[in-house]
């Protein structure tokens, strides 16, 4: 309870006891941490397509793709076109982001007729890369306004490419 000491002398300075005003606030406080919603996690839908669909893949011209490879130590490799025709780029995914949004403008003034023909990504993990690299890729694609799923295809990693990443040390 709050009581009011005062004593007989006059110069002293009468005492409030605040024990119930913080059981109060404690009240409060936990009330509106238990009641209050944090944020949901946010989880990015990836499928990777069946064997037998593949027939029913529409191609895509080298020229509107870019292969993404993903190594170790938070480094990918990339090209534009077809495997072993051009020697990748080495790159730390945190500057991957500039790569790909140029090749984008060059994919669109390449068809400028054609707003629905834009940069294809393929991602290639490798088994030097980890999860978080996969992460950070699909966020960058995001952030460069990639509107068309990538294909994510760790299965088919071409001798080429193999080389090329153990070259690197990327492997």
């Amino acid at each position: 309870m709050a009581e009011l000491n005062v004593s007989r002398d006059r110069r002293s300075v009468p005492k409030v006891d605040l024990t119930a005003m913080v059981d109060l606030a404690f009240l409060l406080i936990t009330f509106f941490m238990l009641t209050t919603s944090l944020s949901k996690p946010v989880a990015m839908d990836v499928s990777k397509p069946d064997e037998a669909i593949d027939d029913f893949q529409e191609p895509v011209p080298a020229s509107r793709s870019m292969t993404i490879l993903l190594g170790k130590d938070d480094k990918i490799a990339w090209y534009m076109g077809e495997s072993g025709k051009r020697r990748p780029l080495v790159e730390g995914i945190e500057h991957v982001r500039h790569s790909i949004l140029a090749n984008k403008l060059k994919v669109r003034a390449a068809n400028p007729d054609h707003p629905k023909k834009g940069l294809f990504i393929i991602i290639k993990p490798t088994a030097g890369s980890r999860y978080r690299n996969f992460v950070d890729i699909m966020d960058e694609l995001r952030l460069a306004g990639i509107t068309v799923a990538p294909a994510i295809d760790d299965d088919h990693i071409t001798s080429e490419e193999q080389r090329f990443m153990k070259e690197q040390l990327l492997l």
